[in-house]
Protein backbone atom coordinates (compact mmCIF):
# COMPACT_ATOMS: atom_id res chain seq x y z
CA UNK A 1 0.00 0.00 0.00
CA UNK A 2 1.37 3.36 -0.95
CA UNK A 3 1.75 6.13 1.80
CA UNK A 4 -1.17 8.16 -0.14
CA UNK A 5 -4.22 5.55 1.39
CA UNK A 6 -2.77 6.50 4.57
CA UNK A 7 -2.71 10.11 4.50
CA UNK A 8 -6.24 10.73 3.81
CA UNK A 9 -6.08 13.02 1.47
CA UNK A 10 -7.63 13.42 -1.63
CA UNK A 11 -7.39 10.86 -4.40
CA UNK A 12 -5.26 11.99 -7.43
CA UNK A 13 -7.92 11.47 -9.84
CA UNK A 14 -10.14 14.37 -8.16
CA UNK A 15 -7.75 16.57 -7.89
CA UNK A 16 -6.94 15.74 -11.87
CA UNK A 17 -10.73 17.19 -12.61
CA UNK A 18 -9.94 20.16 -10.72
CA UNK A 19 -6.93 20.99 -13.52
CA UNK A 20 -7.99 23.99 -16.11
CA UNK A 21 -6.29 25.41 -18.39
CA UNK A 22 -5.66 29.07 -19.31
CA UNK A 23 -3.07 30.88 -21.31
CA UNK A 24 -1.64 27.60 -22.32
CA UNK A 25 -1.08 26.71 -18.23
CA UNK A 26 -2.75 23.69 -16.61
CA UNK A 27 -3.93 25.24 -13.46
CA UNK A 28 -6.00 25.39 -10.41
CA UNK A 29 -7.92 27.59 -9.31
CA UNK A 30 -7.15 29.08 -5.60
CA UNK A 31 -10.88 28.13 -4.48
CA UNK A 32 -9.99 24.41 -5.08
CA UNK A 33 -6.56 24.40 -3.70
CA UNK A 34 -7.89 26.45 -0.38
CA UNK A 35 -10.18 23.73 -0.29
CA UNK A 36 -7.98 20.79 -0.43
CA UNK A 37 -5.74 22.74 2.03
CA UNK A 38 -8.69 22.99 4.31
CA UNK A 39 -7.91 26.90 4.56
CA UNK A 40 -10.55 29.60 3.43
CA UNK A 41 -9.52 31.44 0.04
CA UNK A 42 -9.16 34.64 1.20
CA UNK A 43 -6.33 32.81 3.76
CA UNK A 44 -4.92 31.21 0.72
CA UNK A 45 -4.76 34.48 -1.47
CA UNK A 46 -3.37 36.52 2.08
CA UNK A 47 -0.47 34.09 2.08
CA UNK A 48 0.46 34.30 -0.94
CA UNK A 49 0.44 38.18 -0.86
CA UNK A 50 2.16 38.13 2.07
CA UNK A 51 5.40 35.97 -0.30
CA UNK A 52 4.17 37.63 -3.58
CA UNK A 53 8.26 37.56 -5.11
CA UNK A 54 7.90 33.88 -4.49
CA UNK A 55 5.20 33.70 -6.77
CA UNK A 56 5.87 35.25 -10.67
CA UNK A 57 3.47 35.47 -13.29
CA UNK A 58 4.16 31.87 -14.50
CA UNK A 59 3.55 30.42 -11.11
CA UNK A 60 0.56 32.37 -10.60
CA UNK A 61 -2.19 34.51 -12.27
CA UNK A 62 -5.55 36.20 -11.65
CA UNK A 63 -7.80 35.47 -14.23
CA UNK A 64 -8.85 38.28 -16.48
CA UNK A 65 -12.78 39.50 -16.09
CA UNK A 66 -13.08 38.03 -19.67
CA UNK A 67 -11.61 34.19 -18.67
CA UNK A 68 -13.60 34.90 -15.58
CA UNK A 69 -16.70 35.03 -17.63
CA UNK A 70 -16.14 32.23 -19.16
CA UNK A 71 -15.19 30.04 -16.46
CA UNK A 72 -18.05 31.19 -14.62
CA UNK A 73 -20.61 29.95 -17.48
CA UNK A 74 -18.77 26.37 -17.31
CA UNK A 75 -19.30 25.69 -13.73
CA UNK A 76 -21.74 27.27 -11.61
CA UNK A 77 -20.24 29.78 -9.40
CA UNK A 78 -22.97 32.74 -7.27
CA UNK A 79 -22.61 35.54 -7.91
CA UNK A 80 -21.51 38.08 -5.32
CA UNK A 81 -24.75 39.29 -5.10
CA UNK A 82 -25.34 36.23 -3.58
CA UNK A 83 -22.53 35.22 -1.19
CA UNK A 84 -19.98 34.69 -3.88
CA UNK A 85 -16.32 36.01 -4.83
CA UNK A 86 -16.05 39.70 -5.90
CA UNK A 87 -12.94 39.43 -7.56
CA UNK A 88 -11.50 36.88 -10.48
CA UNK A 89 -9.69 33.75 -8.92
CA UNK A 90 -6.36 33.66 -8.72
CA UNK A 91 -4.91 30.25 -10.78
CA UNK A 92 -1.67 28.36 -9.93
CA UNK A 93 0.20 26.29 -12.29
CA UNK A 94 2.33 23.49 -10.86
CA UNK A 95 5.28 25.24 -9.73
CA UNK A 96 3.11 28.02 -8.23
CA UNK A 97 1.44 24.42 -6.11
CA UNK A 98 4.66 23.45 -5.32
CA UNK A 99 5.98 26.88 -3.63
CA UNK A 100 2.18 26.82 -2.18
CA UNK A 101 3.18 24.58 0.65
CA UNK A 102 6.35 26.39 1.41
CA UNK A 103 4.40 28.95 2.04
CA UNK A 104 1.41 26.97 4.33
CA UNK A 105 4.29 24.95 5.56
CA UNK A 106 1.09 22.68 7.36
CA UNK A 107 1.52 18.86 6.85
CA UNK A 108 -1.88 18.79 5.31
CA UNK A 109 -0.47 21.52 2.65
CA UNK A 110 2.58 18.88 2.35
CA UNK A 111 0.64 15.86 2.17
CA UNK A 112 -2.08 17.84 -0.46
CA UNK A 113 0.89 19.08 -2.47
CA UNK A 114 2.12 15.62 -3.07
CA UNK A 115 -1.11 14.56 -4.60
CA UNK A 116 -1.43 17.57 -6.86
CA UNK A 117 2.24 16.96 -8.11
CA UNK A 118 1.00 13.44 -8.78
CA UNK A 119 -2.45 14.96 -10.60
CA UNK A 120 -0.15 16.89 -12.88
CA UNK A 121 2.42 14.14 -14.06
CA UNK A 122 -0.89 11.37 -14.29
CA UNK A 123 -2.01 14.27 -16.71
CA UNK A 124 1.26 14.76 -18.38
CA UNK A 125 1.64 10.89 -18.89
CA UNK A 126 -2.20 11.14 -20.10
CA UNK A 127 -1.63 13.59 -22.61
CA UNK A 128 1.68 11.82 -23.92
CA UNK A 129 0.22 8.34 -24.22
CA UNK A 130 -2.59 10.33 -26.43
CA UNK A 131 -0.10 11.89 -28.72
CA UNK A 132 1.32 8.54 -28.89
CA UNK A 133 -1.73 6.99 -30.08
CA UNK A 134 -2.67 9.58 -32.31
CA UNK A 135 1.24 9.33 -34.01
CA UNK A 136 0.66 5.56 -34.57
CA UNK A 137 -2.74 6.10 -35.71
CA UNK A 138 -1.89 8.60 -38.41
CA UNK A 139 1.04 5.73 -39.32
CA UNK A 140 -1.45 2.88 -39.68
CA UNK A 141 -4.23 5.55 -41.47
CA UNK A 142 -1.19 6.11 -43.77
CA UNK A 143 -0.68 2.26 -44.59
CA UNK A 144 -3.90 1.96 -44.50
CA UNK A 145 -4.38 4.52 -47.49
CA UNK A 146 -1.47 2.88 -49.04
CA UNK A 147 -3.17 -0.45 -49.44
CA UNK A 148 -6.28 0.71 -50.49
CA UNK A 149 -4.60 2.86 -53.15
CA UNK A 150 -2.58 -0.04 -54.27
CA UNK A 151 -5.82 -2.55 -54.07
CA UNK A 152 -7.87 0.28 -56.19
CA UNK A 153 -4.92 -0.04 -58.96
CA UNK A 154 -5.45 -3.47 -59.10
CA UNK A 155 -8.77 -3.69 -59.15
CA UNK A 156 -8.64 -1.51 -62.23
CA UNK A 157 -6.32 -3.41 -63.57
CA UNK A 158 -8.18 -5.82 -63.49
CA UNK A 159 -11.24 -4.54 -64.54
CA UNK A 160 -9.37 -3.51 -67.78
CA UNK A 161 -8.46 -6.79 -68.43
CA UNK A 162 -11.95 -7.95 -68.23
CA UNK A 163 -13.40 -5.38 -70.26
CA UNK A 164 -10.38 -6.06 -72.87
CA UNK A 165 -11.17 -9.58 -72.82
CA UNK A 166 -14.93 -8.50 -73.38
CA UNK A 167 -13.75 -6.84 -76.51
CA UNK A 168 -12.20 -9.66 -78.30
CA UNK A 169 -14.55 -12.24 -77.41
CA UNK A 170 -17.35 -10.03 -78.67
CA UNK A 171 -15.89 -9.48 -81.85
CA UNK A 172 -15.01 -13.44 -82.88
Amino acid sequence: MGKTKQTGVVPVEQISQSILVFRGHKVLLDEDLASLYGVTTSALVQAVKRNIGRFPEDFMFQLTAAEWAVLRSRIVIPTSSRGGRRFAPYVFTEQGVAMLSSVLGSERAIAINIEIMRAFVKLRDLLSSNRELARRFAQLETRLDKKLTEHDEAIAAILSAIRQLMGKSSTH
